[in-house]
């Protein structure tokens, strides 16, 4: 992909997205039963900058904020970490949340045959609310200047005005030249697949990297991995699905990169793990897809952003000018470090992360 040069631009990557605040009961509890609940941060498209800002590169985080104390646990969580947060699109909290609120889930981190759960009360929020102009493109992709635009279903499926300001934004950033990725992220609470479908397809000739596994690809973008059965447990057949990304890309030509995880449930603690990416090669119509490394019976603290970590570590490895082969394996390695920890963001570490993709084992260090 011809990236943007880094000289050139203020940010390495800009995500656009919802970001919530998490309570959960400490380690595998029920929310029925937990007389405490730990507060985390996250959202998919929030998740990424979040990480690449702990790997190293400058990013920016845009969304919805308001001038509660819950808005600022998500400003301060940003700041942290070194996240721009300028372009945020800030609102005056009214005291009770019939507007602008900030998202909450509940989620249980499930254990042995009980998966997890999370449970949303995001109705009514800053982010949903964000309406076409609120934020000025053109100074942050022309004249600020980014590398990358990521953004993706979840915020795409808030309202309809997110559905406006995503259009919006990955076209102004295609035209300034950009790199855009975008997950698609289905959630069947948020929005049918009959107006995900009518919502993503215009957005795809403005995009150059999808993001999905085979049920975001079918309720999404209409293309079936045929003969999968996302329900049934155990490893995934890849056949299937990359013979529904071959589809994916003849159908659209300017999509330059495609990644998947690929998980197999044993238990919600045990999971195989690992990743195919399609790369098309330069400017040609052909392409190739790369094998991530395999995790065979990962040992799992908490599995929710996973897809995220698999997503912002590949993601690191283009920004980095690493081979397509190098950014699977960095994908992989990422996702399965950040589901050693809890919460939703990344604990990782650069010098972390590039030991296990290269290979490296969990041998203690001292």
């Amino acid at each position: 992909m011809k990236i943007r040069d880094a000289k050139s631009c203020r940010f390495d990557l800009v995500s656009l997205g919802e970001s919530m605040i998490r309570l959960s009961p400490p380690q595998h509890g029920r929310i029925e039963f937990a007389p405490v609940l730990e507060q985390w941060v996250g959202g998919g498209e929030y998740n990424v900058s979040y990480a690449l800002s702990r790997l190293g590169l400058r990013t920016s985080w845009i969304g919805g904020l308001n001038s509660s104390p819950m808005g600022a646990v998500i400003r301060n969580h940003a700041r942290a970490v070194g996240m721009d947060v300028s372009y945020v699109v800030e609102r005056k909290y009214d005291g009770v949340g019939k507007k602008d609120r900030i998202g909450l889930n509940f989620t249980e981190v499930g254990v042995a045959k009980r998966g997890s759960v999370t449970l949303y009360d995001r109705g009514h929020t800053a982010t949903s609310g964000m309406q076409p102009g609120d934020v000025n493109w053109k100074k942050l992709f022309n004249e600020d200047g980014v590398r990358w635009l990521h953004t993706g279903g979840i915020f795409a499926s808030l309202s309809e005005s997110t559905r406006l300001v995503a259009a919006e934004a990955v076209k102004a950033a295609h035209e300034a030249g950009t790199i855009v990725s975008y997950d698609l992220n289905f959630r069947s609470k948020l929005w049918s697949s009959k107006d995900a479908i009518a919502t993503t397809k215009p957005l795809v000739p403005y995009i150059d990297v999808l993001i999905g596994n085979e049920e975001d690809f079918e309720q999404v973008l209409g293309f079936e991995a045929e003969g999968v059965d996302v329900h049934k447990a155990g490893a995934l057949d890849v056949g299937p699905f990359k013979a529904m990304v071959e589809r994916v890309v003849k159908t659209f030509p300017n999509v330059k990169v495609v990644g998947t995880t690929l998980r197999g449930v044993k238990t919600a603690t045990i999971n195989d793990w690992s990743a195919i990416m399609w790369a098309r090669d330069g400017d040609s119509a052909t392409g190739k897809f790369y094998d991530g490394p395999n995790f065979p019976d990962l040992e799992i603290e908490d599995r929710v952003g996973g897809g995220d970590g698999f997503a912002s570590g590949f993601t690191y490895g283009f920004l980095a000018g690493k081979t397509p082969q190098e950014c699977v394996n960095l994908g992989v390695a990422h996702g399965a470090l950040l589901m050693s920890t809890m919460g939703d963001t990344s604990q990782i570490t650069l010098e972390e992360l590039l030991h296990i993709a290269g290979g490296g084992s969990a041998r203690i260090k001292r």
